[in-house]
């Protein structure tokens, strides 16, 4: 983008030295100092516009105004640092481009961010005061007024990213909105995913004619889409349209989060780009056996099980008594400890609340309970929301767990059951590959002490599941890296561990 290119250019000029016979003239007519103030004005306003391109990429209205100002300013500075004509014309280019575009650049900012970028602005403007009184008076020690200077710079920080940011808020749905889609998740609710786009913490866009849906959050400002649409598959496009046409009005990027195979070309032809991002595994439960040799470790920790006692049962949430649910939350707590509840797209928020999930729970010779699954309806079957085991359980509880929900889904006619996510699958995997390739199974296996992505590959393969891939879809590739890391806030991937989860639970 121009204003990115010329953000660079002011940079470069700023650092290099000026032509020595135009920088003679112009500290021949401007005041001394003044030459040198205008070098740093440049590089300060060179660095501004480079980190404004990406706002004015999106048509952000304040990011236009505030471009407006410092590349006029930067056009100034140019002339006035060494008579650098030919930076100060590539400004005054962008300034007549912005000018002459200004049409474009629409999108409001964030209404809730205006008081507070007026109460810093105030609160700026004193300091400021107070620091030009203390230097013309001499009156303050040199290290209260590094200290006020830099608190004034940290607040001037503060101010343009409030003045910048896309809206936060997003729309919360009624109980006529949550009626809806659970209505169409129930008709209409082709991927394992689906149900998962009831969870709490998310808002719905329906369609005009309201037969289709889509379930979001905001974060960072990225619409995070959970998973496919979910409704009328004619009108799936047109919704996704009006849902971007909405996102961009509020300066949003959009992503689809663990998009399905089946519909790649619908997000392709809508302009995304795909990512694969790794595999969900799929047990399909008419072919699954514990028969034969490379499923024996699965085999043998079913049989360890049943010799000490252990016993299972299936239950819908509505069967669950009050004695077990204080159980089976007690079982969750010792599980989790203090990390925070994870996943957004493959989980439920919470255990309890809807009739249609289902517990499978494990319980000892003294009807203890040991552990459970949570599973949760899906097309042709269940997904798989939680797994949680006591501490002091016996080794291969969850596979014995895996194998009840199998055979019992089979007995009652469900064909399939989702396990798990497992991220970068095809990285994780053992095998010939490139340097590139080693060197990302290297690093993403030096995170598996605390995302415990190997591990999970390496537990779901016991089952010898159907790998169906999940896709990241973007709207721009340069998009990837800041809705990385608004996936991974969704999934509570970047939330360490500490009490503090303890109390946001309790709450």
């Amino acid at each position: 983008m121009l204003s990115g290119a010329v953000g660079v250019l002011s940079i470069a000029s700023a650092l290099t030295p000026s032509l020595a016979n135009r920088i003679d003239l112009v500290q021949g007519v401007l005041p001394p100092g003044l030459p040198e103030v205008a070098r740093w004005v440049a590089l300060a306003f060179g660095l501004a516009l480079v980190w404004l391109a990406g706002s004015l990429s999106r048509g952000k209205h304040r990011a236009w105004q505030l471009a407006v100002v410092l590349v006029a300013g930067v056009a100034v500075a140019h002339l006035a640092k060494g008579l650098d004509a030919e930076e100060a014309g590539m400004s005054v280019a962008l300034l007549a481009a912005l000018v002459t575009y200004r049409k474009h650049f629409d999108v409001p900012g964030d209404p809730e961010t205006r008081p507070l970028v007026l109460n810093m602005l105030a609160l700026g403007s004193l300091l400021g005061v107070i620091v030009l009184y203390e230097l013309d008076e001499s009156l303050a020690p040199e290290d209260v007024l590094d200290v006020l200077t830099a608190t004034a710079t940290l607040l001037a920080f503060r101010t343009l990213y409030l003045w910048l940011r896309s809206w936060r808020k997003r729309d919360s749905p009624t109980a006529r909105d949550r009626a809806l889609a659970r209505t169409l998740v129930e008709e209409h609710g082709r991927d394992t995913l689906s149900y998962f786009a009831l969870r709490r913490d998310k808002s719905y866009f329906f369609s005009s004619s309201r037969h289709s849906f889509l379930a979001y959050t905001v974060l960072g400002g990225s619409a995070l889409v959970s998973g496919d649409p979910v409704g009328d598959r004619s009108e799936l496009g047109e919704l996704l349209e009006r849902f971007r046409g909405m996102a961009h009005g509020r300066g949003w990027r959009v992503a689809i989060l663990s998009a399905s195979e089946e519909l790649l070309p619908l997000y392709r032809s809508a302009g995304l780009h795909a990512i694969k991002v790794g595999d969900e595994a799929i047990v399909r439960t008419a072919g699954f056996s514990l028969e034969g040799r490379p499923i024996r470790k699965v085999r043998q920790s079913v049989h360890r099980l049943h010799r000490a006692g252990y016993s299972a049962a299936v239950l819908r949430e509505h069967e669950v008594g009050p004695e077990l649910r204080k159980e089976l939350l007690r079982v969750s707590e010792e599980w989790r400890g203090n990390w925070p509840e994870r996943g957004f797209t493959m989980a439920m928020d919470e255990l309890f609340g809807e009739r249609e999930t289902m517990f499978v729970v494990a319980r000892d010779a003294g009807g203890k309970v040991g552990g459970f699954l949570h599973l949760v309806p899906a097309s042709g079957g269940y997904s798989l929301s939680a797994m949680r085991r006591c501490s002091e359980t016996p080794n291969g509880l969850m596979e014995f767990l895996i194998v009840e929900a199998i055979a019992w889904s089979r007995a009652h006619g469900a064909a399939e059951i989702s396990l798990n996510f497992c991220v970068f699958a095809d990285l994780l995997r053992e095998g010939e590959r490139s340097v590139p390739g080693r060197v990302a199974r290297y690093g993403l296996q030096s995170l598996d002490r605390v995302f415990q992505l190997e591990r999970l590959l390496s537990f779901t393969g016991k089952f010898f599941p159907e790998w169906r891939p999940r896709f990241l879809c973007l709207e721009r590739m340069s998009d990837f890296p800041l809705v990385g890391l608004a996936y991974l806030r969704a999934e509570s991937l970047l939330t360490p561990p500490g009490p503090w989860t303890r109390l946001r639970r309790a709450a």
